[in-house]
């Protein structure tokens, strides 16, 4: 079967990949569409280390092939969005309600694939850039048949992430002002997960002013090309500031444009070893600086839930699509993605 492949030094599609049947409490899926984030190339240059060779791809949706032994939430013909959290569901985490902190679903990787009879990694318990992936029971979400699965593709990472941001971690409030520095996949959810809350201030701000449109259209209400404006709309400061671009330099810039009690959420990744500066002095007036993990979200529930959001016409999904390529095409896609010609490529088998 077809795949995308990194094995240090460069990425191929390969057609000789092969996955193994699923095991109790697994699911296979043959794989309809997956996007291509930032995190798929950070893993090619180098800035998320991760073991080779290793099938790429993370943010899927597909159809269930075959069940493993006591999966009974989805069957075979179910079309099914996929998330990355392999979380274990009976650690003391996730009895909490917090999977994003099992300590079973980070760095573990498998090895569910093989090519030429040598095995090969599986990122993100996931690996959605293949024609077939293994991935837990847990991690299979059933969705409404009636959502494209190209724009379902994208629940799994892109809108976990950012518009669970807002929603779980942030806890953004009617009324409340936010700032979201970077409009790429993860920024534009983040701007409509602040809609969804009611934020009354949206203000967006890329280098890129050819994303005022889309930005304005996820639920921007001002758009700026420079963090240097926002002063100037949001006087006092902005309840929360959302940095989607992974720069140091804008973690700084986030904290410093907070009023009394705001919080700056990290979601960019800079390399592994990054350090920001900020003044501490700053933080005294009741300020935060939060971490955030895969926009603490969970999975069974929150995919469910922007699924119908999406289906009440609340949530937006295709507008997301900025384009869909054969996985033949992945270098084009890769090209357009890190040039910024896209908010999301999409990659279909």
């Amino acid at each position: 079967m077809r795949g995308v492949v990194f094995d240090g030094s460069r990425v191929r599609v390969v057609d000789d990949l092969a996955v193994r049947e699923p095991g109790p409490g697994e699911v296979l899926v043959a794989v309809a569409a997956a996007g291509l984030c930032h995190s798929d190339l950070s893993v090619v240059d180098g800035t998320i280390p991760f073991p080779v060779p290793v099938v790429l791809g993370h943010e899927g949706a597909g159809v269930v092939e075959a069940v493993g032994a006591g999966v009974t939430h989805v069957a075979p013909g179910d079309h099914v969005a996929l998330s990355t959290l392999a979380s274990c569901g009976t650690c003391a985490e996730c009895d909490r309600g917090r999977p994003t902190m099992c300590r079973q679903a980070i760095g573990r990787p498998g090895k569910p694939f093989t090519r030429g009879g040598e095995p090969v990694y599986q990122f993100a318990a996931n690996s959605a850039f293949a024609e077939r992936t293994v991935v837990k029971a847990v991690q299979a979400v059933r969705i409404p048949r009636d959502i494209p699965l190209t724009s379902a593709a994208l629940i799994g990472c892109g809108v976990l992430t950012g518009v669970g941001a807002v929603l779980n971690r942030a806890r953004v409030d009617r009324g409340d002002s936010v700032v979201v520095i970077g409009t790429g996949g993860i920024g534009l959810n983040v701007l409509q997960g602040a809609r969804l809350a009611g934020a009354l201030e949206i203000v967006a701000v890329d280098a890129n002013p050819a994303k005022e449109a889309v930005a304005r259209q996820f639920g921007a209400t001002g758009f700026l090309t420079s963090v240097e404006g926002v002063r100037d709309l949001l006087p006092a400061g902005a309840d929360h500031v959302f940095e989607c671009v992974g720069r140091v330099e804008l973690i700084r810039q986030a904290v410093d444009l907070l009023d009394r009690r705001g919080q700056a959420i990290l979601l960019g990744v800079p390399p592994a070893t990054a350090e920001a500066s900020f003044l501490v002095s700053s933080l005294f007036l009741d300020k935060s600086i939060l971490g955030c993990r895969y926009g603490s979200s969970r999975p069974q529930r929150d995919i469910a839930l922007y699924a119908g959001l999406y289906g009440r016409g609340r949530l937006l999904l295709d507008e997301l699509v900025s384009a869909v390529y054969p996985v033949e095409d992945f270098e084009k896609a890769r090209t357009d993605a890190e040039a910024g010609r896209v908010a999301r490529a999409v990659l279909t088998f």
